[in-house]
């Protein structure tokens, strides 16, 4: 049965001004999952309107009051496990495993946020005139934009607004084109339930030809004080330059092209079920995703044999299966994207070792190419699916050089048994995030997360999070009469 969904503006549910729909589609069975509303320019002022007039009493809201509606919230969408494994699995494809961490870590995300709100913020300055005491104070900001990616729905959803509702702002939250209920009406559902306020959280679902305009709309808006964004580095450019052109910080988190480095002494079991893990979990649509694996030479032939054997046994097909490892990616023409990276590399000369060809509908097939060299698409482009090149290092200095070359900078794994060479490397990798002795794909929600360069500005995750949708103002109490001198 299809889906019928309206936009969340206040505390109603309401049809685009202009009355058009969209339709959702389930990139496994190609059919329609659901219908959702087409927003315009005039519905993204309609959700700014509700923002505003809910930001006073939010923030005013006492902290013990917000921080027991967000744990409440997170409990509920833990009750709604089951639901949300089906949705992802519809709406992108998303396998079982996947789907029930993006419940997990989602929830986890919303109580974190809710420690945040009674965490001490800000400090007691030294002050020059005698007896006065100075202040800063960190202190919510108003209205945050918020755009929403498809690839992990709940745990980016979420993570969209639960620092900035935490800090006291109000939020309009543009969902993904690809995934409208996932990463924004079933999260507003949930914060809902929890007993949130009307206007607090409004989300705006869209038509993906509109998708710029009303993007520059919410950013536009004179009482959008903040904008976080996360997704592809070449939207990721047009936000931040939009957002600073209206002299508003944003909080970015793009694309990667990342690296899982395995270094001689590695535990190879270990750096097998790392690198398998890392390349292909979710199909390769993550941003963490390993689209590099970097072996050394002595152990590379070992390694490769190993890796390749498991990565042609991993399941293929139906996200509904419980077995299945590599679902669909979010749609038919991302698969012809990727399919079109590899075909690219190997005719240009790299060596596919597995997979490869032509997907079947959105499902494309784990795929290992070797002998990447810059003039192929995929030595700098993110792969964003289940492909990874196989490279070949001999020297600490090689790999790091390697790990470095690229415009992006979000995260790395170090895989030794040697945690301080480890170390070492790692803190010569220009990356956001490095794990030593693990793989790329690691999200904790009271960690600073974030990249350099190309995959982005600004943190989320724990008090970096709150900081990111706070202003910090100077406060002082003078405690007796100033001299002045006129």
């Amino acid at each position: 049965m299809t889906i019928h969904r309206t936009l969340l503006i206040g505390s109603e549910e309401i049809p685009a001004a202009s009355g058009r729909t969209v339709d959702d589609i389930a990139p496994y069975t190609g059919e329609v999952y659901a219908t959702v509303a087409a927003a315009g320019v005039e519905d993204v002022t309609r959700a700014v309107d509700a923002a505003d007039r809910a930001f006073g009493e939010w923030a005013e809201l006492g902290p013990f009051a917000r921080r027991r509606l967000l744990m409440d919230a997170a409990d509920a969408l833990d009750a709604r496990a089951d639901a949300a494994v089906e949705l992802m699995a519809s709406e992108v494809g998303g396998t079982q495993p996947w789907a029930r961490f993006n419940v997990f870590l989602a929830a986890n995300i919303l109580r974190e946020a809710a420690s945040s709100v009674t965490a001490p913020r800000g400090e007691v300055l030294s002050a020059e005139e005698p007896g006065a005491l100075g202040l800063a104070v960190r202190e919510p900001v108003g209205v945050v934009a918020a755009f929403a990616p498809w690839n992990a729905p709940l745990i980016l959803g979420a993570r969209a607004f639960a620092a900035p509702l935490a800090a006291g702002n109000t939020v309009v939250l543009k969902a993904s084109e690809e995934a409208p209920v996932a990463s924004g009406l079933f999260l507003a559902d949930v914060m809902r339930e929890a007993g949130l306020p009307a206007g607090v959280l409004n989300v705006v679902t869209n038509d993906p030809v509109d998708a710029a305009v009303v993007g520059e709309a919410l950013i536009a808006d004179p009482r959008v004080r903040v904008v976080n964004f996360t997704g592809s580095t070449g939207v990721g450019r047009v936000v931040g330059a939009l957002a600073a052109s209206h002299l508003k910080p944003a909080v970015l988190e793009l694309g990667g092209k990342n690296s899982i480095v395995v270094l001689d002494d590695a535990d190879l079991g270990h750096a097998v079920d790392a690198a398998v893990f890392g390349v292909f979990m979710n199909s390769g649509q993550i941003c963490m995703s390993g689209d590099r694996v970097l072996v050394h030479s002595s152990v590379a032939a070992e390694f490769t044999s190993r890796f390749v054997e498991r990565v042609a046994a991993l399941p293929h097909g139906d996200p509904r299966a419980p077995e299945t490892v590599i679902g669909p990616l979010v749609n038919a023409a991302e698969a012809r994207r990727v399919a079109g990276l590899v075909a690219d590399a190997r005719a240009k000369g790299a060596s596919v070792l597995v997979g490869g060809g032509a997907p079947d509908g959105a499902v494309h097939p784990a795929t290992v190419v070797t002998g990447l060299t810059p003039e192929m698409e995929l030595y700098r482009a993110e792969a964003f699916g289940p492909v990874c090149a196989v490279e070949v290092f001999g020297s600490d200095e090689e790999a790091v050089a390697l790990a470095n070359a690229t415009e992006h900078g979000l995260t790395c794994g170090i895989v030794t048994e040697n945690g301080t060479r480890g170390l070492r490397l790692a803190r010569r990798v220009r990356t956001g995030i490095v794990h030593v002795n693990d793989q790329t794909v690691a999200d904790e929600p009271q960690a600073p997360f974030g990249g350099v360069g190309a995959s982005g500005y600004g943190r989320f995750g724990g008090r970096w999070g709150v900081e990111a949708f706070t202003t910090t103002r100077w406060v002082t109490l003078a405690t007796r009469h100033a001299h002045y001198p006129f």
